[in-house]
């Protein structure tokens, strides 16, 4: 090759090289994922007293939580946000920090889901696959710890007979809508000890 040609070379193996590190391949939604793996476990928990969170799966014990945070899920293709809390269908699933009822949803993943937004509109705490809601559940109801939000079940992507509470938490800026936060893993503050591994 000419040494007009390797320095042709050279300019594209830079400018490519300098395109590539400016660019994030994939979607917006796992750009987001991403920074929240990475995401440190907030200085202050979003229990208002204590540092620990309500179990919200009625009779399940903190050594029994599992840290299954990070997982692979969808075939491998994304991380999971949150921490599974298995149990048999209809267990009573409970608030597990005092909070305002900001959505009810039904979604393909999700399945039932109720998203409650802490009194300080800081956190979300978001309860997936359940298979109804608590009689009378309604966007705008205060709830306080340990009341009734709805049932463990296995619906969205659970499967059948898949029987668990997905749990997540999301740090929120105040003017944030219900879906817009960084996730955050609440194995900690759910388990009372560090993160599982």
């Amino acid at each position: 090759m000419t040494r007009f040609g390797w320095i042709v070379l050279t300019v594209f193996v830079l400018v490519a090289a300098g395109f590539a590190a400016m660019t994030s391949f994939g979607t917006a939604r796992h750009r987001r994922l991403d920074t929240a793996v990475t995401q440190p476990l907030p200085s202050s928990p979003p229990a208002a007293s204590a540092a620990l969170l309500t179990v919200p799966v009625k009779g399940v014990r903190r050594e029994a939580i599992v840290d299954s945070w990070n997982d692979a899920r969808g075939g491998g293709t994304r991380g999971h946000h949150g921490t599974d809390i298995p149990a048999a269908a209809g267990t009573p699933v409970v608030a597990a920090a005092a909070g305002t009822v900001e959505k009810l949803f039904q979604s393909n993943l999700g399945g039932t889901t109720a998203y409650v937004r802490s009194l300080d509109r800081r956190w979300i705490y978001y309860y997936a696959h359940l298979s109804g809601y608590a009689p009378g559940l309604h966007e705008g109801q205060g709830v306080r710890a340990g009341e009734p939000i709805g049932f463990v079940g296995d619906t969205g992507d659970a499967g059948p007979g898949n029987y668990h509470l997905h749990f997540g938490l999301q740090r929120m800026r105040p003017d944030e809508r219900w879906h817009q936060g960084i996730d955050v893993n609440p194995f900690p503050l759910l388990a009372a000890r560090g993160q599982g591994r």
